[in-house]
């Protein structure tokens, strides 16, 4: 009987010579694949300069894709199947064996030497286990130290005789310590990630995940995956990834190029809706009215207020003869159009075809026999365009939110029965900009002017997008996410314990109602392979309060003494650079976390404490393992080492309570191997 053990090397240890030899096998066809790559001659292929430029840029990321990257290993994983799965072995052949790793590499005769892991046969890798061993006889994962093969262990799941045992290399990946931006999870996608990593392209999924459960990684993943299961659709369609913050995409930059992906846009809601400059600020109140769906009605209604009937009949000369339409059938095309459900510009450039229509008809009745360039004729002619102009104006999104924010007037006319008085009053300007060049744009008027962007002209739909840290969106961003991917598909992802907006999000279904994917799978993640239990245990006393609805999470790391809280009576800037030290005494990254308020505290004393910091998305190296995180921004980031300072000013810094928890709660799960928590004030009372 066999348990699965870690083997590390020794001189004459066979079996993990044999795997070194194929690493370096498998490295120099890698390299022998990319010299072929730079070594095709286009220079004689036939067609136009287009033509050969698209083909040398093909070339061009078939390269890139193909480099080696020296610390990253080509395949973490081996699979020992029972007997053959390949359609070119004759049946009754032995087992096969198959190398899983970041990408496809082969041999010069083309036989594959290392399986994608997204690869069909690949998820065996991931789902097999003891109880289902899908006719896997040996799983063996691989260990590595900076790139180099350092140690594999076993699983024999066919056998069972073998007892079940966690696996230490896994347990050792997940704990590695973290320097440099986000890696990928690959190595150790467990089954219920990798279900979602794996679904179908044409559903919308939305992931409950709590801090630590691999759900941002899920989401890069998944755009790998669909990206190489659905290569042609996705690259037509195109596919963005889109983050809270620049800080946070910054992060999470390298993990889709460490999986062979490299052409996948990254983007914040906010740069998603930049038609005009942000340059003021909302109070909350205005801003959660702002990001109410109800702005949608106001905003259909201010878009459609140019719209006016007829008075008079229009009159087109032709040659020498005079067609008159009646007011009544002028109305009629208007009002037919205007209770349609199409773009307002869609329709405006309709109308004066429509209107050319009723003329041609009116020249058929008295003997004439027009063609379509007549009509074309009619419809650009100065009395049609005329009457477009008085009828159906044309409308500027950025000018029409301009008026609408500026005009008291206008505003309670749009807003009728939609909202209060109070509530207009609460969004209006105090007093009007003079244009769009200078007004006092905020964050939530640009989602506005997207928002009638869209009424007046379709946006241009996606194939997939990822959408993380979706639980602090309004109602308006996602409307303005969700037109991003009307045709497409969309993976959702967020914690609702992490919001931190005023409107942040109170429940998913609401909040895929909004996107416009109201039928989108809920998946919920709750085991943590990243944040130690103990630290999860104690942020965890904050749900009650803060997502009363959500079940506790729980970790796979049980390591002691992984939380440290102490209550600093004085001196508490002294014991945050001290506990600073004590944390870069060990291996990996530490982020010393504070309100934003006291920000500029620290930066002043860790320069003259001579501590070197980097700012938040700036990578870490083994030089410069000190990150300062203001509170605000330390969603989505992690740590190997977290020390917190002054809980109860990180509350303080939120307009409420509610989201001051929630940002403690965030600030207190960025931990992956140690968490300090120091305070001079009381701590909240949740934390007891």
């Amino acid at each position: 009987m066999h348990s699965p053990a870690t083997t590390t090397a020794t001189a004459e240890d066979d079996p993990l010579r044999r795997e070194r030899d194929h690493l370096a096998s498998s490295r120099a066809a890698l390299r022998a694949m990319r010299e072929d790559a730079e070594s095709l001659d286009i220079s004689d292929v036939a067609g136009t300069w287009v033509t050969q430029q698209v083909l040398h840029d093909q070339i061009q990321r078939r390269i890139a894709a193909l480099a080696d990257l020296a610390h990253t290993p080509l395949f973490f994983g081996r699979l020992d199947f029972l007997h053959a799965i390949s359609s070119d072995r004759s049946e009754g052949a032995g087992g096969e064996r198959f190398y899983i790793g970041r990408r496809h590499v082969h041999d010069a005769d083309g036989d594959p030497m290392v399986i994608d892991w997204r690869a069909p046969v690949s998820q065996t890798f991931y789902r097999a286990s003891r109880k289902d061993p899908m006719d896997i006889g040996k799983r063996r994962r691989f260990g590595y130290t900076g790139g180099e093969l350092t140690a594999y262990e076993d699983e024999n799941l066919s056998d069972p005789a073998e007892l079940e045992q966690a696996s230490a290399l896994l347990a050792a990946e997940i704990e590695k310590p973290r320097v440099g931006p986000m890696r990928d999870i690959v190595a150790t996608i467990q089954p219920e990630q990798d279900e979602i990593v794996r679904a179908d392209v044409g559903g919308t999924v939305c992931v409950q995940g709590a801090p630590g459960t691999g759900k941002t990684a899920v989401g890069l993943h998944r755009v790998a995956y669909l990206l190489y299961a659905h290569r042609e659709r996705l690259a037509k369609a195109g596919t963005l990834v889109i983050g809270p913050n620049s800080s946070f995409l910054s992060y999470i930059e390298q993990v889709l190029p460490a999986l062979g992906e490299l052409d996948v846009a990254q983007a914040t809601v906010q740069e998603l809706v930049a038609h005009v400059e942000v340059r003021g600020r909302d109070t909350a109140e205005a801003a959660r009215i702002k990001g109410d769906a109800r702005l949608a009605a106001v905003l259909r209604r201010a878009v459609r207020d140019g719209i006016t009937l007829p008075t008079e009949p229009l009159v087109v000369t032709r040659g020498s003869r005079r067609w008159r339409v009646p007011v009544y059938e002028l109305t009629g095309i208007i009002e037919e159009l205007a209770a349609r459900d199409v773009r307002y510009g869609a329709a405006m450039e309709a109308l004066p075809q429509r209107i050319a229509h009723a003329v041609l008809v009116k020249m058929e009745h008295g003997g004439e026999a027009p063609d379509d360039r007549v009509q074309d004729a009619v419809a650009r002619s100065r009395e049609v365009k005329a009457l477009v102009k008085a009828c159906w104006p044309a409308v500027d999104p950025a000018k029409l939110v301009l008026r609408l924010l500026g005009e008291p007037e206008f505003l309670a006319h749009c807003a009728e029965g939609i909202l209060a008085e109070a509530e207009q009053r609460a969004i209006g300007w105090p007093k009007p900009a003079r244009s769009v060049k200078t007004a006092p744009w905020s964050a939530a008027d640009a989602v506005l002017v997207d928002e009638a962007r869209d009424l007046v002209q379709r946006t241009h739909s996606l194939g997939h997008v990822v959408l993380d840290e979706a639980q602090d969106l309004s109602p308006m961003q996602y409307r303005a996410v969700g037109r991003r991917c009307t045709t497409g598909s969309a993976t959702v992802l967020g914690d609702l314990a992490q919001g931190t907006t005023p409107w942040a999000t109170a429940s998913w279904p609401e909040a895929l109602h909004h996107l416009g994917k109201a039928g989108a799978h809920v998946e919920e993640l709750t085991t943590g392979f990243r944040v130690p239990e103990q630290v999860i245990a104690y942020a965890s006393r904050l749900l009650p309060v803060i997502a009363p609805g959500l079940a506790p999470a729980t970790s796979i790391r049980t390591g002691q003494d992984t939380l440290t809280v102490r209550h600093v009576p004085d001196g508490l800037t002294g014991a945050v650079l001290t506990a600073c030290h004590e944390a870069l005494r060990r291996e990996g990254s530490t982020g010393l976390i504070v309100a934003d308020a006291r920000i500029p505290l620290f930066e002043a004393a860790l320069a003259e404490a001579g501590l070197a910091f980097l700012t938040p998305g700036a990578e870490t190296t083994a030089e410069a393992r000190l990150t300062l995180v203001p509170a605000s921004l330390a969603k989505g980031l992690e740590y190997d080492y977290v020390v917190l300072d002054e809980p109860a000013a990180v509350v303080a810094g939120e307009p409420d309570e509610r989201t001051g928890l929630r940002r403690l709660y965030v600030a207190l799960t960025r931990a992956v191997s140690g968490l300090t928590v120091l305070h001079e004030q009381p701590l909240p009372a949740q934390l007891g």
